[in-house]
């Protein structure tokens, strides 16, 4: 593997693998131990968000560790956190390790730059994975990602064609600043703010949450505020949403008292929009690692990416047209 430069004096290592060790952030190897992997292989260093944060990260990371192996040619660990300075302490950690490629998605959009530099300057290649961020495109190779504010968008369109005569939404939003969050938040800010007929009863993060959801509209419930749209930035938090709904034997989905949106696309979620309780999901493709795979390839074998930026394809599903094939063809 290409030799390294030597990053800052021994009193600097140190001093960022002291900030790593209590910053919290889990750390695991994959099935190529980055301390038993051989010279052959090629060290990568995976900082992702909690696995446990929704289904859609279950997927994403289970593709990262499936991909990612010895049997593949590499020596992979792992490191999460949905905070973004943890994140970026285990960056610097994996620098110090002296991985060949840093592969990030970052809980946060901003605050990258300084240790992207430190990864080019020690020679670590860095792609991005299911999220932007705020950084100069020559602080990376690539970027992998979904069009979060496309997925806003082509959500709020669809909602804007239901051609209610008032819109009166609780929204749910995720971790504040990440890219999902900021993609899927925008759109329905301006539509909110471009119509005088759109109106949020409320706006509060549940950071992917399912009780943290059922918890805010029930509490919207309890306050006596009327509402006929949830919309909710990921699957979970529909989820916790329709519980409160459901207690409160509050009608939802095809034809009934509250629109549910959700995104991600779980399996059992489009279930619900098939049997027509949810009306709405817009789907995020979590399955990155193949692209990743083939860049990191080429640039082993001395090739520039083909694209600097890669945009997942997705769409989203209308509870009134959802087939089973399309369940069975796009659920996680």
């Amino acid at each position: 593997m290409k030799m390294k430069k030597v990053l800052g004096t021994v009193i600097s290592l140190a001093l960022a693998a002291s900030m790593f060790s209590a910053c919290g952030a889990k750390s695991d190897s994959g099935s190529g131990n980055a301390a038993s992997g051989g010279s052959d292989l090629i060290k990568v260093g995976i900082i992702n968000n909690d696995p446990n944060e929704s289904g859609y990260r279950t997927a994403n990371d289970k593709d990262m560790k499936n991909t990612f192996t010895e049997a593949n040619g590499y020596s992979a660990s792992f490191a999460y956190s949905l905070k973004n300075d943890e994140q970026i302490a285990a960056a610097q950690k994996f620098i110090q390790d002296e991985v060949d490629y840093l592969l990030i998605s970052a809980a946060g959009t901003s605050g990258w730059d300084s240790v992207l530099k430190d990864a080019q300057s020690a020679g670590i290649k860095v792609i991005l994975f299911d999220r932007t961020i705020d950084a100069d495109p020559s602080l990376y190779e690539a970027s992998i990602v979904s069009d979060m504010a496309q997925e806003g968008q082509t959500a709020v369109d669809w909602l804007a064609s239901q051609g209610l005569s008032e819109y009166n939404v609780v929204h749910i939003q995720g971790v504040m600043g990440s890219a999902a969050q900021i993609g899927r938040t925008g759109a329905l800010d301006a539509q909110v703010a471009a119509n005088d007929n759109w109106n949020l009863i409320t706006q509060q993060t549940a950071e992917w949450n399912a009780e943290t959801a059922q918890q805010i509209v029930q509490s919207v419930i309890d306050g006596g505020q009327s509402f006929n749209v949830i919309y909710a930035e990921n699957d979970d938090m529909a989820k916790g949403a329709v519980a409160a709904l459901d207690k409160a034997n509050i009608s939802h989905g095809v034809g009934k008292d509250v629109i549910v949106m959700g995104f991600d696309c779980n399996k059992w979620a489009l279930e619900e929009l098939l049997a027509g309780n949810w009306n709405y999901d817009g789907q995020c493709n979590p399955f990155q690692a193949s692209y990743i795979n083939d860049i990191i390839r080429d640039l082993e074998n001395g090739k520039a990416p083909a694209e600097k930026v890669v945009i997942m394809q997705e769409k989203g599903f209308d509870a009134s047209k959802i087939t089973q094939e399309d369940v069975d063809n796009y659920g996680i």
